[in-house]
């Protein structure tokens, strides 16, 4: 389960240990890497019009700035257990909805993006748990009809269908 609250990342075991796992290869192997092509590409001469450096350079920008992400979301995880199957909504739950008037079933996570990239297989929608959908049905069961307000300052009633837990 992943989901963000208070600045709070809740992570399972498996999900924390996975993303500790990535920031080890990034700092370590990695980050070698990038290093030894930038070196290879700077010893050919001419950096202005050297396309493999200024690839390698963007590439390692990109791999500090998740690096960063990481550390930042590791710092602040809190390690639980995944959710109990018990209907009602939280956060690491798979939701599904349907809102007033219409049947269609809309079906996402009540979360945080994070654990979705450990499962690239997953393609759901994600909500926070402080958005004003998340923050209505947080805490509600299964056959519950709450309303909110949304952003364009429209109220809208959801029913929630069901609430299970997330397992990647």
């Amino acid at each position: 389960m992943t989901a963000t609250s208070d600045n709070v990342a809740w992570l399972t075991q498996d999900a924390y240990d996975k993303l500790q796992e990535e920031l080890e290869h990034l700092m370590g192997p990695a980050r070698a890497e990038i290093a030894k092509r930038i070196e290879a590409a700077r010893a050919e001469g001419d950096l202005s019009e050297n396309g493999g450096y200024h690839a390698a350079k963007e590439e390692q920008g990109k791999q500090e700035a998740r690096i960063h992400q990481l550390q930042q979301l590791l710092q602040r995880a809190k390690v639980g257990e995944t959710q109990a199957d018990t209907g009602v909504v939280g956060p690491g739950m798979i939701v599904e909805i349907k809102f007033s008037g219409d049947d269609e079933i809309e079906r996402f996570l009540l979360g945080s993006r994070e654990l979705l990239s450990l499962d690239e297989s997953v393609d759901l929608e994600v909500y926070s748990p402080q958005s004003p959908l998340g923050a209505a049905i947080n805490g509600q069961k299964a056959g519950a009809t709450v309303s909110y307000e949304a952003p364009n300052g429209r109220n809208v009633t959801v029913e929630i269908v069901s609430a299970k837990p997330y397992t990647p």
